[in-house]
């Protein structure tokens, strides 16, 4: 049990440093750690958490404690959470300060629309990664496209694109 409890230590600490732009950033690694490297889970598994996490209010990090849950228990979710938000809340605390120092700088300027499209494809990895653990047929995958495309092109609130998403998974999935 310690052993694990130390590896989630580790693994979530160097993720929590990798989440430029945002936690979702990271999901490909967390993914590819949980699931392939240590195999605590299976991908549908943690694609569900993920999803849970989604769906219920509060940061949308909370999948790091429902895996750590889900690998030690208790223990597992202490350690994940204070893994992989301490070393990043210090850093941000740290990088705002010296940013508002240099606000005046034109590197500074450059430095964020730089990040811009690193952040977006960083962010289009994780979507795409979940995409791929959850859609199981050719219908579930039409159906994220069209809620993809519709997020991208419109300006529906997100909340009705995964309840139509749901409702037509719902709906047409058990008959495919």
């Amino acid at each position: 049990m310690i052993e694990t409890l130390i590896a989630l230590a580790v693994i979530f600490s160097q993720l929590s440093l990798l989440a430029f732009g945002g936690g979702n950033t990271i999901l490909p690694e967390m993914q590819r750690q949980v699931v392939e490297v240590h195999h605590w889970m299976p991908a549908t598994e943690f694609s569900a958490l993920f999803a849970l996490a989604q769906a219920a209010p509060g940061p949308n990090m909370m999948v790091v404690t429902l895996v750590g849950w889900h690998v030690a228990g208790w223990a597992g979710m202490l350690v994940t959470s204070l893994a992989k938000f301490g070393p990043s809340s210090i850093v941000t605390i740290l990088a705002m300060h010296a940013w508002n120092r240099f606000k005046d700088r034109p590197w500074r300027r450059v430095a964020q629309k730089g990040l811009v499209p690193v952040t977006a494809g960083l962010v289009a990895a994780s979507a795409m990664l979940i995409a791929r653990s959850s859609d199981t047929s050719w219908l579930a995958w039409a159906i994220t496209g069209v809620c993809a495309a519709l997020g991208f092109k419109t300006r529906i609130h997100p909340l009705w694109l995964l309840g139509g998403g749901a409702l037509a998974g719902l709906i047409a999935l058990p008959y495919f």
